[in-house]
């Protein structure tokens, strides 16, 4: 567990853990040099206040949730400083194996971004076809992704990436919910559980695959066993949609941000409010509940 001394700042403290591992790393441009150090100075941070550790010893899991989250609220250059350093501090520590995806901002959408209604939503999938319909309505009653929902399997069929924060949270995650859990595959490769209602669950399953196709989509490789839109072409047609129903479209990322704003009206009438943003924060599969702040302007 990472300690602070009394006459150290929990900044100066990530520095001197920062300026060890740079001597590791062996950086011979300064510019370079400057980008790896704010980068890993973040994440020593993270890793001292959050995670209760050094920076040497975060796992590869903890680092491809930090990138995740960052991914809300930094521009990709930033993002892709940060992936290089956290690469450039793996191999330094001779975790060669430790292969951090690149992760994609998500800082415009959410800026741009706000909940659509119910009604809204009833309103798009009118003007999509049936399988594309289905998708929306399953990624706005479970808080999906459009990438996730290529990525939709049986809860029994695979395990959830464990998470030792917030265990409160997790025991009361989908609290107040009655439906059937699936796990989808989040950014960064991370697999969460997620609770879908009985009927939709019926109707996902009535289009399922004998076996999984592959999908391709913005070139990664998906394994996809339902019949339903997701990706790229679900989110062109959601937007399509919207425009046809609504005469504008916030994109199929909205759909994420109705669920947020619905579970955390339904649970704070339940439990308290950082409980209830915990929960959410765990089934939207983000680590720090402040990120999840985003998606209830």
């Amino acid at each position: 567990m990472a300690k602070f001394s009394k006459s150290s700042s929990p900044r100066n403290f990530a520095e001197r853990q920062t300026i060890n591992m740079l001597k590791l790393i062996k950086v011979i441009s300064v510019g370079t040099d400057r980008n790896y150090g704010e980068a890993l100075i973040q994440l020593a941070r993270y890793a001292n206040e959050d995670l209760h550790c050094s920076l040497k010893d975060v796992t590869k899991e903890q680092a491809i949730q930090y990138i995740t989250d960052r991914s809300t609220t930094v521009g990709q250059s930033t993002l892709n400083k940060d992936h290089d350093a956290i690469q450039k501090m793996f191999r330094a520590l001779n975790r060669s194996d430790y292969k951090i995806p690149k992760i994609k901002t998500e800082l415009t959408e959410h800026l741009s971004s706000r909940a659509y209604t119910s009604r809204q939503i009833e309103f798009i999938t009118q003007h999509q076809q049936e399988r594309n319909a289905l998708a929306t309505q399953i990624a706005a009653d479970g808080g999906l992704r459009a990438h996730e929902l290529l990525t939709l399997r049986r809860i029994e069929e695979r395990q959830t990436d464990k998470r030792d924060k917030y265990p409160e949270a997790q025991q009361l995650k989908f609290f107040g919910r009655d439906g059937i859990r699936y796990t989808v595959q989040g950014k960064g490769g991370l697999i969460r559980e997620v609770m879908i209602s009985k009927s939709l669950s019926e109707r996902l399953e009535a289009t399922r695959r004998l076996f999984p196709v592959k999908i391709v989509d913005r070139k990664i490789n998906y394994q996809s066993y339902y019949n339903i839109g997701g990706g790229k072409n679900f989110s062109n047609s959601f937007s399509k949609a919207s425009n046809k129903a609504l005469h504008w479209s916030r994109g199929a990322h909205g759909v994420r941000h109705s669920y947020a704003q619905s579970r955390m009206q339904c649970l704070i009438t339940k439990v308290e409010y950082q409980t209830a943003l915990q929960i959410v924060s765990q089934e939207l599969g983000h680590f720090r509940p402040d990120i999840t702040l985003v998606y209830l302007r």
